[in-house]
């Protein structure tokens, strides 16, 4: 069965594909707003709004709205990202009337009680300090403030002790009211689903929200640059960045290819050379990922700190002698037919087709087929993969460094020499 598209007279985006071999239907609402969107003094409001809305509504007090989904057997949950704020439920056929209708209220209705604002900020003060004490969490963060200094796009999704502490209801609907209008939402269903029974849930609980304006954000300018924690853990954990294509690039594919034969699986070239033949990490893996306008590629490992000298050079190498040697024939048609895998299973998943499709509208303002993602991959050289290295070897990286105490700052600058041209 195809996907279907419609657009309601306000703007608001519906699309569904039905799978009728399934029992169950995963939907939600993807709002075209994240922590990229934030004022400096918003810092974190797209993740209090996400927590908020679960926390009563009008007509339903937050012990109510659990018990309501559960009900049914059913999930309700939220992520907020960077570019994007999910909420979306999973639930049996024919319950998506319920699922929707829990989602129109927490969204369009929460009360923001002063009281459950209170909590929800030292719930997520608490999300804030596991951070903290996570090297790889923290080694992420870092090495996105590299990559992008004093720029929404660079800073923490949660925000800051300070600003969360400081953010008031009034702030949280003046938000929600700027940014939550039909024309930068899609409502996505996959699963057990009817065309025609989703619009007519969307009609009746979404139809009458007004017309707003969409936003847009701070362009994205990298810079790169290193960064460094003296926290000291048990290992020291490092992550290094170049700047990638953005979602919308051509060669954002051949970001993906490259980065799965580098380090993407048992078989790449980082995990063969610097675990399997030198056992200087448990496990090291290479990602790239992309917004509207940017987008990074990433190394990221932990080891000793003795070793991780050896790790840099190791890492070092691997990347120059892609680039001027290209990778073999073999390589690539491996990490090719590891992407295509992972793209032709994720069509098997309703909740993973549901936010395929919602953020496809999103970034390209259509779907992409199935056939057209394939080729797209297939459409990848072993000369593009050898170019695309060369670009991340002449680019400046950005480093961070996690777990070596005060030499952290030290290893990061050893690695920005190490691999800067």
């Amino acid at each position: 069965m195809r996907p279907e598209v419609t657009i309601l007279g306000n703007g608001l985006r519906v699309v569904t594909h039905a799978m009728p071999h399934l029992e169950t239907t995963s939907l939600g609402l993807w709002v075209g707003v994240g922590a990229r969107h934030e004022a400096e003094h918003e810092h974190g409001i797209s993740h209090l709004l996400e927590h908020m809305s679960f926390k009563g509504t009008a007509s339903r007090s937050a012990q109510a709205i659990a018990e309501e989904i559960e009900a049914v057997g059913g999930e309700l949950n939220a992520a907020t990202g960077l570019e994007t704020t999910a909420y979306f439920a999973r639930v049996l056929k024919g319950d998506e009337g319920i699922a929707l209708g829990l989602l129109a209220d927490i969204l369009f209705n929460s009360s923001f009680v002063s009281e459950e604002l209170e909590r929800e900020r030292e719930v997520i003060l608490q999300e804030i300090a596991a951070t903290r004490d996570s090297p790889d969490d923290l080694a992420y963060e870092l090495v996105h403030d590299a990559a992008y200094p004093g720029q929404p796009v660079g800073r923490s999704i949660l925000g800051t002790p300070e600003n969360v502490g400081r953010l008031s209801a009034a702030d949280l609907r003046a938000f929600l009211k700027t940014h939550y209008v039909p024309e930068n939402m899609v409502l996505a269903a996959a699963g057990a689903v009817r065309h025609e029974t989703i619009i007519r849930h969307a009609e009746a609980l979404f139809g009458g929200l007004s017309k707003g304006q969409i936003g847009g954000e701070q362009p994205a300018r990298y810079e790169g640059g290193t960064r460094a924690h003296a926290k000291r853990f048990e290992q020291c954990h490092f992550m290094l960045a170049f700047e990638g294509p953005s979602y919308r690039e051509t060669d954002f594919f051949t970001a993906q290819v490259f980065s799965g034969l580098f380090g993407g699986g048992m078989s790449s070239r980082l995990f063969q050379e610097v675990r399997e033949k030198r056992g200087l990490c448990y496990a090291i893996y290479s990602s790239a990922w992309g917004f509207k306008d940017t987008g990074m590629f990433a190394v990221h490992a932990a080891t000793r700190a003795q070793t991780m000298n050896k790790l840099i050079d190791v890492i070092g190498v691997e990347l120059e002698r892609m680039g001027e040697e290209g990778p073999a024939l073999p390589e690539v048609a491996r990490a090719k037919a590891q992407l295509k895998a992972g793209l032709m299973m994720s069509l098997e998943s309703s909740s993973a087709r549901a936010e395929q499709m919602a953020r496809q509208l999103l970034v390209h303002s259509r779907l992409l087929s199935s056939d057209e993602l394939v080729y797209r991959v297939d459409d990848v050289t072993v000369e593009r993969v050898r170019e695309f290295a060369q670009r991340l070897a002449s680019g400046r990286p950005s480093v961070a460094v996690v777990g070596a105490g005060k030499r952290s700052s030290e290893l990061a600058h050893l690695a920005e020499r190490r691999v800067a041209v």
